[in-house]
This record gives C-alpha cells, structure tokens and sequence, in this order.
C-alpha cells in the first residue's frame, strides 16, 4: 500500500496571524475576532498564536497597522487641493475594503506604535499643512475630514438611504412618499424618491467639495483688523 505523502504544514508567522485575524474581521465582525478563532483559522492551538502576539490588544492594534498599510501615499506635487481630494478618495477606498475597522479606531485607545502605520496621517496632516494652515489648524481639519470619511463609509456599507436599499423596502420610492402623511412629514415625502437615486461616489464627492471649498475660504480669507486698534 502507498504511503501518503503528507503535506508539510505552514510555518506559523506574526503575518499569518494578522492576516487570519483581518479576514475573520472582515468576514464575520470585529466581536468575531478573538484568539481562539484565529487559531482555528490558521489551524493551531490559541496558545500557539502567543508565540508570535503578546495578547488580544496587540493583535487588535497589529490589524490597524495592517489595514493602514493598504493607504497608497501619493507623493504628487501638484496643487494641494487636488492631493488633498485623492488622499480622501484613497482613504475611503480602504475603509470599504475593511469597513469593520472603523470600530476598532474607535475603540483603540492612544495613538498607534507601529510607525509605518502612521504613515497615511502624516501624509494628510502634510498635505493640510501645505495649504499654509498651523499645526493646531491642521490638526483641527485631519479631524474633521476623517470624520467625514469615516462617517460616509459607515453610512455607505450600511446604506441607510443608498441606492438599491430603498427598492428592497419600497420597490416604488414614489409610491412610498405616497404612503406618508404630507402633512405629517412633507420634507422626508419630498426627498425619499430622490434618497432612493442617490450615487455614493457622486455623493462623496459632493460632501469632498463642500469641504475642500470651506476649508479654502476659511483659511485663506484676508485676517480682518482688530478694530480696537
């Protein structure tokens, strides 16, 4: 009888480890991710993974680092508003691509130690600050535009009012505005059958411009006079 020649197993790795923990991420949650179902997704005992991540919290931060990573830097040298809107664009891609992460920044406490993993924020805080803004400005507008990304995702993966959604609940959005008392609640009757049309990219990019253009008039309007003087 021939021997079956067995397969020698993978090499346990801290790569693998976070690769496995960011898959069960994506595909199941970020509650899903705990030792014991990483092991079981690379096929090893829990107690293995300690050999390669010091517990849960270092794991958690390593799957951060690895989903900032995916951040393309452009070094472009052209105007800063244009940088400023592809770094937005890039930075939404990978958020879609990993949309369970955005708990997890939220619930990470203190700022990252993986300095390769801060690489995408310096990279934006650098572009803000080319537009001639402070550091304590700069600051205030990274915060507030990755607010509105972070926002937008979370909006879009869930799609609350997206395109598509609407048609599994109201197959007819104007048949639906119909359905509501006008009177009750004129403004939503009015705007359901257009939620219902609404394009993401043509939507994030209409919140990008608002943005972009407040950020240009606030900042680069002429300093008005103390009038005590």
């Amino acid at each position: 009888m021939a021997t079956q020649e067995l397969k020698p197993r993978e090499r346990l790795t801290r790569e693998r480890v976070i690769d496995a923990a960011l898959r069960v991420m994506d595909t199941e949650g970020l509650d899903a991710v705990t030792m014991r179902r990483v092991a079981r997704e690379v096929g090893v005992e829990a107690m293995s993974l300690y050999n390669h991540v010091r517990d849960k919290e270092d794991l958690l931060e390593a799957i951060c680092g690895r989903v900032m990573s995916e951040y393309r830097v452009d070094q472009g040298s052209g105007p800063w508003i244009e940088t400023a809107r592809g770094a937005a664009q890039e930075w939404r891609r990978v958020l879609k691509q990993h949309p369970n992460v955005i708990t997890l920044f939220a619930e990470h406490r203190g700022p990252l130690s993986d300095l390769g993993a801060l690489a995408p924020m310096d990279h934006a805080l650098g572009i803000i600050r080319r537009a001639g803004l402070s550091d304590r400005d700069a600051t205030q507008v990274f915060n507030v535009f990755g607010g509105y990304i972070m926002g937008f995702v979370l909006m879009e993966v869930g799609q609350m009012f997206g395109a598509g959604t609407l048609d599994k609940k109201f197959p007819d959005p104007a048949a639906a505005a119909l359905a509501i008392p006008e009177d009750a609640l004129p403004n939503l009757v009015a705007a359901l059958p257009h939620m219902a049309e609404c394009d993401p990219d043509e939507q994030f990019e209409l919140g990008l411009d608002m943005l972009l253009e407040g950020m240009r008039v606030l900042f680069e309007r002429p300093a008005v006079e103390d009038a005590s003087v």
